[in-house]
């Protein structure tokens, strides 16, 4: 699996990636009306298609309505038009390269503000401390509703297709709804779909199957895991090695590897555990255990800015790399590589002491990095984080007005 940085990747569904650079997901917030892609998404994905990426990644979107991530959450369910994720996949395919969907359920790592519906496998709260009442309370899931949220990943996966993408990620890491049945410190549950680690993984695995199903054999379909949650008693390194090789039979083309969650904010470069304090490549050491055995093609994902990372990631046997900040800073990076060049400026360093605030922080500053790219600016990565966060903050609070109310009016099927 290992090959130059510029190399095609043939992958099992047939579909060629044109090199081994991903763009991974990040969670834009930019939702048009209609929580809806508009113009700001599609000139920001045009950026990253011109800089030479050979898969651009989506921030996540949203199978149920009632339960996003955030109030500026783009929804893609059975009532959506098509034609703004048309748009949306022709920008991210302006320069040659694929765009995946990634899809997903945030469980209970909804905000306590939102309406709608915050679900668990079991009711057990996100733990954050003095900022643990951010996230709502959230209740037990029935078996119906685990059900429904099968084919609600199954119909997004669908209208992805339809609509031009080249595959859809499922989203089971940072502790979002998949990863919290896959943990064994969420998962109380007593019945199939709770205790040992083939019933934590039913729902992961049964939403593979229904999208592989609800698409053709050309389109791809990868799924996003922890390598550890970084917790202790959680979702560990072992865990995620069974858990690919449950993924293996079921036509699954890429793993993403990241780790963490809000309780441990591992993706960020902040986690609890000492194992993700290198500057680079977070996940390596523990992507280097699981590519001996992997049997499908990995992507890593974290902290990765050099091509010489990039290079030593590739050479451990991963088969992509993926990259968010850097390409939030530096849209043109694989291009500069490609020249070699490397990327003439970074982000600033979060320092606080508080882990759960630096990672909203270093979120925002991200985010402030890709609206300043969705306006055809150039980034400014020196912005104070403290800063970012509050224009983050602000403009959460108008998008959750806008949400409730597209939320309480009517919506018909597309």
């Amino acid at each position: 699996m290992t090959g130059e940085l510029f190399s095609p990747l043939h992958l099992r569904s047939g579909q060629i990636l044109t090199n081994r650079i991903a763009k991974a997901a990040m969670e834009e917030n930019m939702a048009g009306d209609g929580q809806l892609p508009d113009e700001q998404l599609f000139t920001l994905y045009r950026q990253w298609a011109a800089g030479g990426t050979g898969l651009l990644i989506t921030g996540n979107v949203m199978v149920h309505a009632e339960a996003l991530t955030g109030p500026a959450g783009v929804v893609l369910d059975e009532h959506a038009p098509l034609e703004p994720f048309t748009a949306w996949a022709k920008a991210g395919k302006s320069g040659g390269g694929s765009i995946w969907m990634q899809i997903n359920h945030p469980g209970r790592q909804v905000a306590s503000g939102m309406p709608g519906v915050v679900w668990g496998p079991s009711d057990i709260g996100v733990s954050l401390g003095r900022h643990s009442s951010r996230f709502g309370r959230p209740t037990a899931m029935t078996a119906q509703q685990i059900e429904d949220t099968v084919t609600r990943h199954a119909v997004t996966a669908h209208r992805a297709e339809k609509a031009g993408f080249d595959g859809v990620e499922i989203h089971a890491a940072h502790g979002y709804l998949l990863s919290q049945f896959l943990s064994p410190l969420v998962n109380k549950r007593t019945d199939r779909w709770g205790g040992p680690l083939e019933n934590r993984a039913r729902m992961l695995l049964d939403i593979v199957r229904a999208a592989r199903a609800a698409v053709s054999p050309s389109f791809a379909v990868a799924v996003k895991l922890n390598s550890a949650d970084f917790q202790r008693g959680g979702f560990d390194a072992e865990d995620a090695r069974q858990v690919i090789e449950m993924l293996a039979p079921l036509g699954v083309d890429l793993v993403e590897l990241s780790g963490g969650s809000y309780e441990s904010p591992a993706m960020t470069g902040r986690s609890t555990d000492t194992r993700t304090q290198a500057r680079e490549a977070y996940f390596l050491d523990l992507a280097e255990d699981l590519v001996s055995t992997s049997p499908v093609p990995l992507i890593l994902t974290g902290g990765i800015t050099r091509r010489a990372t990039a290079q030593k990631v590739l050479d451990s046997g991963v088969a992509v790399i993926g990259m968010g900040t850097a390409l939030a800073v530096t849209p043109d990076l694989p291009d500069r590589w490609r020249g070699g060049r490397e990327a003439d400026r970074r982000m600033r360093p979060v320092t606080w002491s508080d882990k759960a605030l630096a990672s909203a922080a270093s979120m925002a500053q991200v985010r402030h990095q890709m609206r300043r790219l969705a306006r055809g600016s150039s980034p400014r990565p020196g912005t104070h984080p403290a800063l970012a966060l509050i224009a983050e903050q602000r403009r959460q609070r108008t998008a959750l007005r806008r949400y409730r109310a597209w939320l309480a009016g009517p919506r018909s099927a597309a």
